[in-house]
């Protein structure tokens, strides 16, 4: 099955440039995801082919005027049952989780701001939900876009090469990610961690996950208020105390004479 996504926008020719790389580019070519950008200014009746206008109230920039956004919207949407969504600084955070979420559509419409927004009647027509990617101020909603596409179309079956990669990257378990190493094992004096050219996988899944652990707590603490904690986490990060071990009860030798059938199974 192939995620459609249609990007309304005033600068359609910076999105396949980008997302016709790399891995989006290639599930672009195996027909895993599909994305078609819409020139909005194509829409637009002012004889100028302006699509913006100055904000009623006065105030600073322009605004997109929405005879363009209505008729662009009344194009993109035939037979095309999809999500619309708004990039824009007021709309709730991009997440990990939502763009998990995101991934399970089958169509996705997005409209990209520009200037000073977009005139609030087209909003309340056609949109479904505002995104933003931070608490920043882009010069349009194009950059946004490219973001959310990129971010979510990681987790479309297929997409990746490994089904474990998406899984294993920051965010995914609610932590950042751990340190990641390749050839060779020794570089300019630097050396890869020991445990890693190990072979053990168990002491390579704790290293992991306790450098995971150290690195959210240095750089982003606030994410291990939510993050799905184990009891050997939390006693890694001095929450909690060790539990003690239970002592093994040993089996009971038979006495002489006694023979050992009729001892307990589970003394």
């Amino acid at each position: 099955m192939t995620m459609r996504i249609k990007i309304l926008t005033l600068f359609p020719e910076m999105f396949l440039p980008v997302l016709g790389r790399s891995i989006t580019g290639r599930a672009i070519e195996r027909g895993i995801l599909s994305i078609e950008p819409i020139d909005i200014r194509a829409y637009t009746k002012n004889k100028h082919n302006r699509c913006d206008d100055y904000p009623y109230g006065g105030g600073a920039g322009l605004v997109m005027t929405p005879q363009p956004i209505y008729d662009c919207f009344r194009a993109a949407v035939q037979d095309f049952p999809a999500r619309h969504i708004l990039l824009s600084p007021r709309g709730k955070t991009l997440t990990q989780q939502r763009a998990r979420e995101l991934a399970q559509e089958e169509n996705l419409i997005f409209l990209c701001g520009h200037y000073e927004g977009v005139d609030q009647r087209a909003v309340d027509e056609w949109i479904d939900e505002e995104i933003s990617i931070g608490d920043y101020v882009l010069t349009g909603g194009e950059l946004a876009a490219m973001v959310v596409i990129d971010c979510l179309s990681r987790h479309i079956p297929g997409v990746l090469g490994s089904g474990e990669s998406a899984q294993e990257e920051s965010f995914s378990d609610g932590l950042l990610e751990y340190p990641q190493y390749t050839r060779p094992a020794l570089y300019e004096g630097r050396e890869v961690p020991e445990v890693l050219l190990s072979g053990h996988d168990a002491n390579i899944r704790t290293w992991r996950r306790e450098r995971s652990l150290d690195i959210t707590r240095e750089r982003r603490p606030e994410l291990l208020e939510r993050a799905p904690l184990t009891q050997q986490d939390r006693v890694y990060l001095g929450w909690e105390e060790m539990p003690p071990k239970r002592p093994r009860r040993k089996k009971k030798r038979p006495q002489e004479g006694e023979s050992a059938q009729n001892l307990p199974e589970n003394p």
